[in-house]
């Protein structure tokens, strides 16, 4: 099964994902520690998930992949690059660790270093950012430590729970570009 592959590591393997991720991405994304992370927290249903991987997987808007252990195999999360902008080569990031015993250990810092080379080799981008909220300080240590930089603070960008919380955009450019002088 070596060929399943798109990036591997000690620590992680990266897999594309399929239609029959459906249940596990659905089932990781209700849970409480993983949704209320996201700044879309709404409840994903497999109908709505198949219609993302209908109108956006399949069309190329989106690359998504699984992450998995490399010593065992087994799923623990997923990774992915939305609203890939192919003219402008970039790409937002997104990340999340479905199985609550894989958290703390490596495993978002190590993906995000495979993903990007994914990104920045395969996809040819030249630019990759994210949206964060700001009190999620393990993420955001986890970005910087894989590349990402701080590039603007949004103050009450979103409304959960009842109450205004920040956000901070965060990115990287791919390394083997130069950068712009503008």
């Amino acid at each position: 099964m070596e060929e399943q592959w798109v990036r591997r590591s000690d620590l992680v393997c990266l897999r594309m994902m399929t239609k029959e991720d459906t249940d596990r991405i659905v089932a990781w994304r209700n849970q409480d520690f993983v949704r209320e992370r996201f700044i879309y927290q709404k409840p994903f249903t497999r109908e709505g998930h198949l219609k993302w991987m209908e109108t956006q997987v399949e069309t190329g808007r989106v690359v998504q992949m699984i992450i998995c252990l490399a010593r065992t195999g087994q799923a623990v999360g997923s990774v992915y690059f939305r609203d890939i902008d192919r003219e402008h080569r970039k790409a937002e990031y997104g990340i999340f660790i479905g199985e609550e015993d894989a958290l703390g250990k490596g495993i978002g810092t190590q993906t995000a270093y495979l993903a990007l080379d994914y990104a920045f080799h395969e996809l040819k981008l030249h630019r990759v950012m994210l949206r964060v909220l700001a009190d999620n300080v393990r993420a955001r240590k986890s970005y910087e430590h894989a590349g990402f930089t701080e590039e603007a603070y949004l103050r009450d960008d979103v409304f959960l729970d009842g109450k205004f919380h920040d956000v901070v955009l965060m990115a990287v450019l791919n390394p083997g570009e130069a950068a712009s002088s503008a």
